[in-house]
Parts: structure tokens; C-alpha cells; sequence
């Protein structure tokens, strides 16, 4: 992830504290911010797109991520969890919300409680395999995403085909969502604030900001 994280030290604060890093990038012990600032950009997105469903002849894309009731953890609860079992690098959750995003986008589905455990679960373990070195395999994260391991296996390929295997993440990509979840996630920091400016205004396909908040887009 060192690629990744270049060209974000620059300046007099760290904008990767909430990451879990140092000012030399060395990762910092105990739980990064970046996991309650992921929980509140998604559960954010899910009640604005709720709302937004309920009150609207919009229906849906019903894919194989969706549930018949959404889980007993919340999202904080379940990010935590991902985050204490599997052990894969900070940056792995800013990724999985990069991944997110393309998919809905690429299938044009809305983010909801139904659906938004079975795509964390899968990202984050599709970030682990694609940027850390060492990773868990299929069973484990679906023993911590509370699915079979055939399920996780069917999830997994899903996804992956529907993002056209398009994992690449580039540096400039990696800092706007960054910048985005903590903005969106109300970290208001120095360096957020000094940011603004900076935050994401078109998704990287070009066809309109989507990680925004409730009322702005409909993916996340």
C-alpha cells in the first residue's frame, strides 16, 4: 500500500491519522478512525437511499448480495468485527468502499441495509487478496461474514465479474474517497477542512459525484 500512500505525506499534518498511520507511515496501534468514519458514510447512504426507494416508483436492482432481512450486527459492529478477525491492512477499507462504488454503478443498484453486509464482506477480502501480502482465504472471511463458504465463493466471483476485474486503484482515485469518507463521516479535522476544495466532485468514471451524502447520490 506504500504506492498508494506516497504522495499523501506531504504538509505539515498527517492526513492518514485517521488511518491507522504515523508521520513516517508507520502503522499505529489500536482501532483507526477510519472505521467509525466508514460505518457513518454507509449507514448514511443506506437510510438516504432507503428514503429515497420508499418514497419513489424506483425499484431496485436485486442482486445475490441482498438478504431476505438485513443482519443483526449494525454496520459499526460489523465493520469492527472484519476489522478485529481478518486483519488486513487500514487502507483495505477505503478500497472496499472504492469497489462499492464501481459496482453499483457498473450494475446501477442502490446501496441498502439488505445488501451492504454481503459487499462489505466481500470488498474488504477482495482488497486484502489484491493489495496485502498476506490475506485469509475464502472460509475464514466467510466464517467472519456469518455466510457459508460457498456463498462467500458465488459473492466473490459476482463481483469481481461485474467490476469487469477492475481492482486497480490509482493514488489520486484512493486520496479523493479518502478525503470524501472523512468529510461525509464528520472528521473534521484540520486537514479536512483544508480539503474542501479537494473532494470528490465526479466519481472516476466521470459520470457524477456518487460517495456523497444522503440526498446526492445514489450509490453510497
Amino acid at each position: 500500500m506504500e504506492t498508494l500512500m506516497a504522495k499523501g505525506k506531504a504538509g505539515e499534518s498527517n492526513p492518514y491519522t485517521g488511518l491507522g498511520l504515523d508521520e513516517s507511515g508507520n502503522w499505529l496501534p489500536g482501532s483507526p478512525r477510519v472505521l467509525s468514519l466508514l460505518s457513518s458514510v454507509l449507514e448514511r447512504s443506506v437510510r438516504g437511499n432507503e428514503k429515497l426507494l420508499a418514497g419513489s416508483k424506483i425499484k431496485d436492482v436485486i442482486t445475490i448480495f441482498h438478504g431476505s432481512r438485513a443482519p443483526s450486527l449494525n454496520l459499526r459492529q460489523y465493520v469492527e468485527r472484519i476489522f478485529k478477525y481478518c486483519k488486513c491492512s487500514n487502507s483495505c477499507f477505503v478500497v472496499a468502499v472504492i469497489y462499492i462504488d464501481r459496482f453499483l454503478q457498473r450494475i446501477d443498484a442502490y446501496l441498502t441495509s439488505l445488501s451492504v453486509h454481503r459487499l462489505l464482506i466481500t470488498s474488504v477480502m477482495v482488497a486484502a487478496k489484491f493489495m496485502d501480502d498476506q490475506h485469509y482465504n475464502n472460509a475464514y472471511y466467510a466464517k467472519v461474514g456469518g455466510i457459508s463458504r460457498e456463498e462467500m465463493n458465488r459473492l466473490e466471483m459476482r463481483f469481481l465479474f461485474d467490476l469487469d476485474f477492475q481492482l486497480n486503484v490509482t493514488t489520486e482515485v484512493f486520496n479523493k474517497y479518502w478525503l470524501m469518507i472523512q468529510q461525509e463521516g464528520g472528521l473534521e479535522t484540520q486537514t479536512a477542512l483544508q480539503t474542501q476544495g479537494y473532494c470528490l466532485k465526479k466519481d472516476e468514471t466521470g459520470r457524477g459525484r456518487r460517495l456523497t451524502g444522503v440526498h446526492r447520490g445514489r450509490a453510497l
